[in-house]
C-alpha cells in the first residue's frame, strides 16, 4: 500500500476532522533529544497539553494515529536568506514560498538574517525585515541581525535589540570585502558588545582580504567560470578565518557560533576548540552534508554555477561524510542551510566572471531529510541526536527551548510525524521552493515527514500543503540563554586575572636620555 493511499486511510478520521483546534496523535513513538517512548500527544490552541499513554480525551477530537511512525520536534532552519536583495538580484524564494517549502519538508520554524547595508541602523534594518515577513510567513520565524559596520550607534542598537526587539544573535562577515567585512578590531568590540549583553555572536568565517587575491589572480590566469569560486577560497582560508574568530571571541570570553562550516578544515578547528573547553558552536548545512564541491567542475556552465555558495562546497568528496562524524558526535552542534535560492538565468550575471555568480543554493525543504538519510539512515546518529540537531540544540543555543524543540507538557504545537520507512526521491518538479533547480537532484531519502503541524494546525498531509501566508508568529528570544552562557558566567566569576602582589621595586632605573 503507498504512504498516501496509507494516510488516506489510516492516518485521519475524516469525521473528526472538524475542530482543528484539537488535536491527539496516537500510537507514536516520541522522539525527544534524550530519550525516546510510545506515548500518545494531544494538542490543544497550539499547544501540547499532554504527553503520555491512554490520554483521556474529550470527544470531537482530531485523531492522528502514527503507529510505527516517529512524532518528533517540528525542525529550526537556524540559517535562511529570504528574498534577500544580494549582488545585484533578489533571491527567488519569499517569505511565503520557502517557508511554505519549509514546511512540506518537516521544518516549523526559520531563523532568517537581517542583513543592513554599511550605514544603514540596524533598528530600521530589523523593523523592515521583520514588516516584510509578518504577512508572508506560513511557519514561525525569528531574526538574527547582521552587523555590518560599526560605530557608538551601532554598540547602542545591539542593545536595543537584545533588550526590546528579542534578538540574541548578532552576525558578523569576515568576508565580502568592502561590502559587509570587519577588521578584527570591530570583531573584538563587536564580541565584547555581545558578551557585554547577553547574545552569541556569530562569523561567517573566512579571510576576505585573501579572498580578493585569490580572486585577482584567478581572473588573470583566465579562469572565469564557477571552478574559480572554489579556487579563489580554498578550505585554508575557511580555516584561518574560523580560528581567528575563536581566538577573539576567548579573548572576551564571549560564545561564538560559526555559520556554515564547509571544509574538513574549518570543521577540525572547531573540534579542537571545543575539546579545549572554548565556548563554540559549529553549524554545517544541508549542502555541505548531502552533496559536494566536484560539481563546480562540471562541462555544463549553468550545472556547476547552481553549486556556487560561499563559503564554497569542496571539491574534497570525502567531506560530506566527514562533516556528519562531526555532528554525529558532538564536534558540530547544529544544522541549518543557508537557504539562498536565485534561478538558473540569475546566476548567469556571472556567466563571464565567476565573481558575479550569485552565491546561495538551496534546502530549506530538503534540510531533515537529507540528515536523516545521510545521517541515521546510514547509522552515524540515532533518532535522538536527529532530533537535537535539527530542532533541540537550535532551542537551546537561542534561548526557545523548551518552548520549541520538545515534544512535551506546555510546548508550542509543532510537530512532525516521520516516517523513517518511507522513501521521497529529491525533484526540482515536485519540490515546493519557487528556484528552478535542486542541488539534490535525484537523491533517494529514506525518511520522510508525512504530516507537519504548526501552531497546533496540521499544514501538511497525504502531500498537500495548507498553510497561508501570515499563518506563521515572529518568536521573540531573551538574551543570557542558559545553555550557552552558564559556563561564560562562571568563566567570569573565577577566572579573572589578577595581579600579583609583591614587594614594591625601589632600586636604580636607567636613564633614557
Amino acid at each position: 500500500m503507498s504512504v498516501l493511499v496509507h494516510l488516506r486511510t489510516s492516518y485521519f478520521k475524516r469525521k473528526e476532522r472538524m475542530n482543528q483546534s484539537r488535536i491527539i496523535i496516537k500510537g507514536g513513538k516520541v522522539v525527544n533529544e534524550d530519550c525516546s517512548a510510545i506515548s500518545d500527544v494531544y494538542i490543544e490552541n497550539g499547544h501540547i497539553i499532554d504527553v503520555g499513554s491512554n490520554l483521556e480525551i474529550p470527544a470531537g477530537v482530531t485523531v492522528i494515529d502514527a503507529t510505527d511512525r516517529l512524532v518528533i520536534p517540528g525542525g529550526i532552519d537556524t540559517h535562511t536568506h529570504m528574498e534577500l536583495a544580494f549582488m545585484g538580484t533578489k533571491a527567488v524564494d519569499d517569505f511565503h514560498t520557502g517557508t511554505k517549502a519549509a514546511l512540506a519538508g518537516g521544518t516549523t520554524m526559520i531563523m532568517d538574517f537581517v542583513i543592513p547595508q554599511r550605514g544603514v541602523s540596524l533598528l530600521e534594518a530589523f523593523d523592515w525585515w521583520k514588516d516584510t515577513a509578518d504577512p508572508k510567513v506560513c511557519c514561525d520565524y525569528s531574526l538574527h541581525v547582521a552587523v555590518t559596520w560599526w560605530s557608538d550607534k551601532v554598540k547602542m542598537e545591539m542593545e536595543t535589540l537584545a533588550k526590546e526587539k528579542g534578538v540574541n544573535s548578532f552576525k558578523m562577515f569576515m568576508a565580502y570585502k568592502d561590502v559587509f567585512m570587519l577588521q578584527d578590531h570591530e570583531l573584538y568590540a563587536a564580541f565584547s558588545q555581545c558578551k557585554q549583553i547577553g547574545a552569541i555572536a556569530q562569523v561567517h568565517a573566512e579571510n576576505g582580504d585573501l579572498i580578493v587575491e585569490g580572486a585577482k589572480k584567478m581572473l588573470s590566469l583566465g579562469i572565469t567560470g564557477p571552478e574559480g569560486h572554489e579556487l579563489c577560497r580554498p578550505e585554508e582560508v575557511e580555516a584561518e578565518a574560523t580560528q581567528r574568530a575563536i581566538t577573539i571571541a576567548h579573548a572576551v570570553n564571549c560564545p561564538l557560533y560559526v555559520v556554515h562550516v564547509m571544509s574538513k578544515s574549518a570543521a577540525k578547528v572547531v573540534s579542537s576548540a571545543r575539546r579545549e573547553g572554548r565556548v563554540v558552536f559549529g553549524e554545517p548545512i544541508a549542502a555541505g552534508l548531502g552533496t559536494d564541491g566536484t560539481h563546480c567542475w562540471h562541462k555544463d556552465w549553468a550545472h556547476a554555477a547552481k553549486f556556487i555558495m560561499g563559503p564554497p562546497l569542496r571539491p574534497d568528496p570525502s567531506t560530506p561524510a566527514f562533516l556528519m562524524d562531526l555532528l554525529a558526535n558532538d564536534d558540530l552542534s547544529v544544522t541549518g542551510t543557508d537557504h539562498c535560492t536565485f534561478s538558473v538565468c540569475q546566476k548567469a550575471l556571472g556567466k563571464d566572471d565567476f565573481t558575479k555568480i550569485p552565491n546561495g543554493v538551496n534546502g530549506v525543504e530538503d534540510r531533515m531529510s537529507v540528515i536523516w538519510e545521510k545521517g541515521v539512515h546510514s547509522g552515524k546518529m540515532d533518532e535522538n541526536r536527529f532530533v537535537a540537531v535539527t530542532s533541540s540544540n537550535a532551542a537551546k543555543i537561542f534561548n526557545m527551548y523548551p518552548q520549541k524543540g520538545r515534544i512535551a507538557k506546555g510546548s508550542d504545537a509543532d510537530v512532525v510525524i516521520w516516517d523513517p520507512k518511507a522513501t521521497r526521491r529529491i525533484s526540482a518538479v515536485t519540490h515546493h521552493q519557487a528556484v528552478d533547480y535542486n542541488i539534490f537532484e535525484g537523491m533517494e531519502c529514506h525518511g520522510v515527514p508525512v504530516v507537519t503541524i504548526s501552531r497546533g494546525k496540521v499544514v501538511y498531509e497525504r502531500g498537500q500543503l495548507s498553510a497561508h501566508p501570515g499563518q506563521g508568529r515572529f518568536i521573540p528570544r531573551q538574551p543570557y540563554a542558559e545553555f550557552v552562557y552558564k559556563r561564560v558566567q562562571q568563566r567570569d566569576q573565577v577566572g579573572q586575572p589578577r595581579p600579583v602582589i609583591r614587594i614594591p621595586y625601589d632600586g636604580d632605573v636607567i636613564s633614557t636620555y
